[in-house]
């Protein structure tokens, strides 16, 4: 009774009372319209005509008034949301079977005339009429929300949040199944395919108390990077008996935009060790502050032999210089590519998607050492900064990033002879031989040809 009471309450704070008002009155007036209208069959029916006539027009009169005034205000607050939802219709397995038994019971009551056979048959249409209208009232007023991580790794397992909330006044929903319409992938040009939808496996919620939401963590996996675009989801009921698949359209656009993978794959752990070693060759005697004393080796200069030290160890011993605070490390991503030529092979695209992955892999890895970082390619060029600052521009740039064919003036590589001072990460798809002379003394080129696969 307390529930009761409660929800009779919570509808009267709600309501809106100048409808609530127009609508009684309207009620009151139709009342009075349809008393006069059946007084005024009853006195054409004694003879009395003048009579009858003065209450039919009288009733017809207040029907009038209650068209032209109180109508337009109950329609001007009365929702219609529900006229624009896009509904989909399919009979279940169950529900041909429910209509052929209809069907001989039809046969069977017309050929026989039995009353008790019609009242069945009306009692079996009806039951098809109440599904009906009870799965359109599941559906109605129910809105979807998918919550994706802010970043997403290709491969990497991450978890979203599917929310649905009722917000219906007094009716809950029930048997609901929420999945994805159709979905695109944006990537390469060169590679066409469709991929599944964002919700590859459809969540089911068994219940949705009115005027409330539940959610549902789902996990999803992306296989490839790139931007994922879900244009559409639905929502599925087949409550309450299951003869009738009805289901709701929901044009709600949601993206994912995939980072590549930054784990150590087999490419990242061939190479990185060269690119560690000429990383260190170059910071190491460009600053001016004593960093280490060290055992002397046959490729060291002999300017940096400590005598001092040497004289007091009995052995050879150099100096090492700590780097200068401006030296840095530019990574840079050559997006030229034979990949971009619609005829290219499978092994061509493979290999720059294998380059792109390791320039990911690269720029975490100097993100987690907390190195000064700079990043340049044709559409980026992020300026030096702690790794942290640059990761995810350069990520976001890489999980879109296109194959361009290959340019004969390489305007891109040639600015960087300019930089002596920064010690460049190149990582290209082009051929050996397609660098410029001038920026090799203070590069290390990884040619995605030579990745392993």
């Amino acid at each position: 009774m307390a529930v009761n009471r409660s929800t009779l309450s919570e509808l009267f704070a709600k309501a809106d009372r100048p409808g609530v008002r127009a609508f009684f009155l309207s009620m009151a007036a139709l009342s009075v319209a349809l008393v006069l209208a059946l007084y005024s069959g009853a006195a054409a029916q004694l003879g009395s005509l003048l009579l009858a006539s003065a209450s039919a027009l009288t009733a017809l009169l207040v029907a009038g008034w209650v068209g032209v005034t109180l109508v337009p205000v109950l329609a001007k607050r009365t929702p219609l949301r529900f006229l624009a939802y896009r509904m989909e219709y399919k009979i279940s397995r169950e529900g041909w079977i429910y209509i052929v038994g209809i069907v001989l019971v039809a046969l069977a009551a017309i050929n026989t005339g039995n009353n008790l056979l019609f009242l069945i048959l009306a009692t079996l249409i009806a039951t098809i009429l109440m599904s009906g209208i009870l799965s359109s009232i599941t559906l109605a007023g129910v809105e979807l929300r998918l919550d994706l991580p802010e970043h997403i790794f290709a491969g990497q397992p991450v978890t979203a949040t599917v929310e649905l909330q009722n917000q219906k006044l007094t009716l809950p929903s029930f048997s609901l199944r929420v999945e994805g319409v159709e979905k695109k992938v944006s990537r390469m040009a060169i590679i066409k395919r469709q991929s599944a939808a964002l919700l590859e496996t459809p969540v089911y919620f068994p219940y949705l108390p009115r005027q409330e939401s539940v959610k549902q963590r789902v996990p999803l996996s992306f296989p490839k990077r790139g931007l994922y675009r879900q244009d559409a989801f639905r929502i599925v009921t087949r409550f309450p008996f299951g003869f009738l698949q009805k289901a709701r359209r929901l044009d709600l656009a949601t993206e994912a935009l995939v980072y590549p993978t930054v784990a150590a794959t087999p490419e990242f752990l061939d190479v990185f060790p060269g690119i560690e070693g000429a990383l260190e060759s170059h910071a190491k005697g460009r600053g001016q502050d004593l960093y280490a004393l060290r055992g002397y080796l046959p490729n060291d200069s002999v300017r940096h032999v400590h005598w001092k030290a040497s004289a007091r160890t009995g052995s050879l011993m150099v100096r090492e210089f700590a780097r200068d605070d401006d030296s840095r490390v530019l990574l840079v991503f050559d997006p030229h590519s034979y990949a971009a030529n619609p005829a290219a092979d499978q092994a061509t695209v493979q290999n720059f998607e294998r380059a792109v992955t390791l320039c990911a892999a690269l720029a975490w890895t100097f993100y987690e050492r907390n190195a000064l970082l700079q990043f340049r390619s044709v559409n980026l060029d992020a300026p030096a900064a702690p790794a942290a600052d640059n990761i995810f521009p350069i990520l976001r740039h890489l999980a879109t990033v296109e194959p361009l064919l290959p340019d004969p003036g390489q305007k891109l590589l040639t600015q960087l002879a300019a930089e002596p001072q920064s010690f460049k990460i190149i990582i290209t798809s082009q051929a050996h031989g397609s660098i410029p002379p001038a920026i090799w003394n203070s590069s290390y080129v990884v040619f995605a040809g030579d990745l392993s696969a």
